[in-house]
């Protein structure tokens, strides 16, 4: 059975700051190498005014693809219809802090979708 995690839990200093635009999650180099190493696929999930990210294993899973960006291996995941789907447009800028909830292998971006 899986939990989901607990707004209450200890949470970890924040990683980094992560972008949302132009219906995009950009994310940097670094992070992804730290919760995502090695995978090409997450899923997105709201939670109240959070977004969760969750690493896809399995590449027949589906899951949004980790794009990379640049040389440097920053990444984006293109969803406009997630975030859409959850009332933001694409013309949105929001820059949030990244943390990640090992005991669930998720990545947990607080107040996303705060208006």
């Amino acid at each position: 059975m899986f939990c989901l995690y607990d707004r209450s839990a200890d949470m970890s200093a924040p990683l980094k700051s992560v972008q949302v635009r132009n219906g995009g999650l950009y994310l940097s180099a670094s992070l992804c190498d730290h919760c995502f190493s090695g995978l090409e696929t997450v899923a997105l999930m709201r939670r109240d005014d959070d977004l969760l990210v969750f690493a896809v294993r399995h590449r027949g899973a589906g899951g949004y693809l980790l794009k990379r960006r640049n040389s440097a291996g920053d990444r984006v995941v293109l969803a406009p219809d997630f975030f859409r789907e959850h009332g933001m447009d694409d013309d949105v800028e929001r820059e949030c802090a990244a943390h990640w909830i090992s005991t669930d292998a998720i990545l947990m971006i607080p107040q996303v979708f705060v208006n």
